[in-house]
């Protein structure tokens, strides 16, 4: 299927949906703790990993995720950043404006982020653990990109789909995309049911009994 169609089905569910679709296919992927960092919109898109970790000598470095960026060409990409040190940046605006020059659609830190306003002043999502003022210079490098990386305990592979939101960040394998997709519009579908059940005064404690939700799963198994 395209990948524009792909990415505009992954974009209409929120992460708590594609994290039941998750959960129902026994898939990893829900991650907890990397939350918007300021009040940004929602991220969909396809993962471009990059992987840091501490600077042990004293030689200069190319800044970290730089060539990243530089070599971005689609406008699907999510910079997936893994390896950050506890307090210690590894985003700040400067990368935030190359990042927007090449129409990225955002950034997923395992770790931290400075200079948060300048992100914010020009609508470039940033989530990620927490936001500090140290800098990353002489402290942290980048390692590799385009590889395996484990992000707050997941492991994301380039190409992977990403959405994040305002309850946190999932990741979706490549390769598993069309019955999470399928899946979650139907736990969506059912969800809205339940609500409108509630809302017309049907008891909660029927709407929400595990059979319920036990019906998606038989349903996506006899499919």
């Amino acid at each position: 299927m395209n990948q524009d169609v792909m990415l505009k089905r992954l974009a209409a569910l929120d992460s708590n949906t594609v994290s039941d679709a998750l959960d129902f296919l026994g898939l990893p992927g829900a991650t907890f703790g990397l939350r918007p960092l300021w009040d940004c919109p929602k991220v969909v898109g396809r993962a471009s990993t990059v992987q840091l970790a501490a600077k042990t000598d004293a030689a200069p470095t190319v800044h970290l995720i730089t060539p990243v960026i530089q070599a971005i060409e689609t406008d699907d990409r999510v910079l997936v950043i893994a390896g950050g040190i506890e307090g210690v940046s590894c985003w700040g605006d400067i990368l935030a404006n190359a990042a927007v020059a090449k129409r990225v659609r955002g950034s997923i830190i395992d770790g931290c982020s400075r200079d948060i306003d300048g992100s914010a002043e020009i609508d470039y999502p940033v989530y990620g653990r927490a936001v500090t003022m140290i800098s990353a210079r002489n402290r942290v490098v980048q390692v590799d990109a385009a590889c395996p990386v484990l992000v707050a305990g997941v492991t994301v592979n380039q190409d992977d789909y990403v959405i994040a939101d305002n309850c946190g960040t999932v990741f979706v394998p490549a390769g598993q995309i069309d019955p999470v997709l399928a899946l979650g519009e139907r736990i969506a579908r059912r969800q809205h049911a339940m609500v409108e059940a509630v809302r017309a005064g049907r008891s909660v404690a029927d709407v929400m009994h595990d059979s319920q939700f036990e019906a998606i799963n038989t349903e996506h198994h006899h499919r």
